[in-house]
């Protein structure tokens, strides 16, 4: 049996395969902390603390001693600074923090063709310009920095001692040349970054450690498993779906969004925000549009109800079309395409008659507009795939699908177990690692259980134009 850890923003998802069978999972919530406006933070002992919980709760329904590997998969781009002895720094600055866009624009000017080395413009959440930040506006934490390490490597870490990460983890950072898959020192440097604090490189199916005794007595794992190195989780959402080799995409739709499609050569585009990364297999890289608000619009909405995300896509479904108000989703600001950190959410067209649902069918229209520009900045590099594939909690809702397929004009596949996503990914590469499978194998595209195909809808398209109006209406604004 194969195990995979999803380091996720919202919760931790751990589950136990065959790798093809999912045979147990677990999941344990987690919590953001935002001190201040733009900030996002958690406190990695929380991880860590989530993942023994979902591992107990693994364990009294599938016994762990049966598990032979375990694989890894978390948030991309955060920040985790250790001491010389290990110990962490400070708050974990996440993929959705927007404090360093001043550094952003210092590390451009210092390294003009960091798109073209690192794979896309420097944004606020990635790696790179929050250790500017760090520097700048906690120097006292800055001169203590000995490692970094990603969100999942931390727990790897706690599980095997070593500090090392995967390429396509590596990617999010900005400090990797994506083309050659090591680090670079100039984009390090650039950013108030020793290379030295970087971890050791690996591809996602490599070997990297065993369960330490210490790790085994607090997990339940088997001491001396080995522990593979992983990969972020549009890498490892890619594993699962197959995703691994060239002309075969998907979107993800969990707390952010991603339309990521796999290559076998390094094609940059950072014009258009479009993220291309190193893939945690060798020899592969992809190109991905990256939405901090995925399906995050939708559970925001709930929380300020009172109602559950499942209610709020119910509700959606009931609304009166031509009621229907225009959302901006962007409650963190924006990557792919617009690359601007500063714009917000907001409702546009609220009328005395607007009703809950009315409000909640605008929200979740939202969210398959992200996809419908994140499609158009491709260009014409997703025309010839015959269909995207679907990933992640939002995954769950066919009318959501429905609507991403009507916006798009793409074909959606939404696969079997797919809200198992990295997690599954995670252990397919621990699978490998072993030997129980090969890199080929990765390749094996599951079964897809339900297919939405576009249906033209003239209101919806009216409804897209007048939500890109009211983003170039407000840009100004910011």
């Amino acid at each position: 049996m194969f195990l995979g850890i999803d380091i996720g923003t919202s919760a931790v998802k751990v589950i136990c395969t065959d790798g093809a069978v999912i045979h147990a999972s677990a999941t344990a919530d987690l919590t953001l902390q935002s001190p201040h406006p733009g900030w996002s933070e958690q406190d990695p002992e929380a991880w860590w603390t989530a993942t023994c919980a979902a591992l107990a709760e693994v364990g009294a329904t599938h016994p762990l001693d049966q598990v032979t590997a375990v694989g890894l998969s978390g948030q991309m781009h955060g920040a985790v600074l250790l001491d010389s002895a290990q110990h962490v720094l400070r708050p974990a600055i996440l993929w959705n923090d927007s404090r360093s866009t001043d550094d952003c624009a210092e590390l451009q000017k210092a390294l003009p063709d960091i798109g073209t080395l690192s794979g896309v413009l420097p944004l606020p959440g990635f790696t790179a310009p929050k250790l500017m930040w760090v520097a700048r506006e906690e120097p006292q934490v800055h001169g203590r920095i000995a490692h970094i390490l990603l969100p999942k490597d931390y727990i790897g870490l706690r599980l095997h001692g070593a500090l090392v990460t995967d390429r396509s983890d590596a990617a999010g950072t900005l400090w990797l040349d994506q083309g050659a898959r090591r680090w670079s020192d100039a984009a390090a440097r650039a950013s108030a970054t020793d290379p030295a604090w970087l971890p050791h490189l690996a591809d996602g199916h490599e070997v990297v450690g065993q369960i330490t005794p210490d790790a085994a007595a607090h997990t339940g794992l088997p001491a001396g498993i080995p522990v593979v190195a992983g990969g972020g989780d549009a890498a490892t959402g890619a594993v699962s779906l197959g995703a691994v080799e060239a002309g075969r995409g998907f979107i993800s739709l969990g707390t952010s969004g991603q339309l990521f499609v796999a290559g076998d050569a390094y094609h940059p585009n950072p014009a258009k925000f479009v993220h291309a990364f190193a893939h945690t297999v060798p020899a592969r890289w992809y190109q991905m549009a990256a939405m901090l608000n995925g399906a995050r619009p939708i559970a925001w909405l709930a929380g300020q109800l009172e109602i559950s995300a499942g209610d709020v896509i119910a509700l959606a479904e009931t609304a009166k079309p031509a009621r229907v108000p225009i959302f901006l989703p962007y409650l963190t600001g924006e990557r792919s395409p617009h690359g601007d950190p500063h714009i917000r959410a907001g409702f546009f067209g609220l009328e005395d008659a607007t009703s809950r649902a009315e409000l909640c069918r605008a929200v979740v229209e939202a969210v398959a507009f992200t996809f419908a520009d994140a499609t158009e900045s491709f260009g014409n590099t997703i025309a010839e795939l015959p269909h995207l594939a679907a990933i992640g909690g939002g995954s769950k809702s066919p009318f959501l699908l429905q609507l991403i397929a009507n916006a798009t004009g793409r074909r959606i596949g939404r696969t079997v177990g797919s809200d198992a996503g990295p997690a599954m990914g995670a252990a397919r590469l621990a699978a490998c690692g072993t030997g129980a499978m090969s890199l080929s194998d990765l390749g094996a595209q599951p079964e897809i259980a339900d297919w939405f195909d576009p249906e033209r809808a003239e209101e919806l398209d009216t409804r897209l134009q007048r939500y890109r109006a009211v983003y170039q209406a407000l840009k100004s604004l910011e």
